[in-house]
């Protein structure tokens, strides 16, 4: 198969922020807005785990019966 001359390739983007960045370069409002960033992330993995749990335990609860 052939690529079309219209055919775009899209970069990935670059993360936002990555575990061990160097932060010396980055100003006070940088920072804030990482931090930021980095706590919906953490609500939103918690979310996830919370119910990836309920189904667990409603998985096990439906099997032991």
């Amino acid at each position: 198969m052939a690529i079309d001359d219209d055919v775009f390739i899209v970069p990935k983007k670059k993360p936002a922020h990555e575990i061990g960045q160097p932060l010396d370069t980055l100003s006070v409002s940088e920072l804030a807005e990482r931090i930021d960033l980095l706590r919906e992330e953490i609500a939103r993995l918690e979310a996830a785990k919370a119910a990836k749990a309920a189904s667990a335990a409603a998985a096990a609860a439906f099997f032991k019966s």
